[in-house]
């Protein structure tokens, strides 16, 4: 299954945008507690959370997808 470039990056806009969503919020939560405090402090974290996490993801995407499909060959 090939996907255009488009699609490939807007899944990677939205994947990356989740994942720094929920590991900031999570680990924020853990750190803070769920207090107003813990709120100014995630959207901090997460505005600088997202841009770095979707340049990682194109990054990394790539190198996941071939080593997936490395695995997949082995597999019965």
């Amino acid at each position: 299954m090939t996907h255009s470039t488009r699609t490939v990056i807007l899944a990677q806009l939205f994947i990356s945008g989740m994942m720094a969503g929920l590991m900031t919020g999570i680990f924020g939560a853990l750190a803070l507690g769920l207090t107003p405090e813990f709120l100014t402090q995630w959207g901090r974290s997460f505005l600088m959370a997202w841009p770095v996490a979707f340049v990682l993801s194109l990054v990394v995407g790539p190198l996941a997808f071939r080593a997936a499909n490395r695995v997949n060959r082995l597999l019965p």
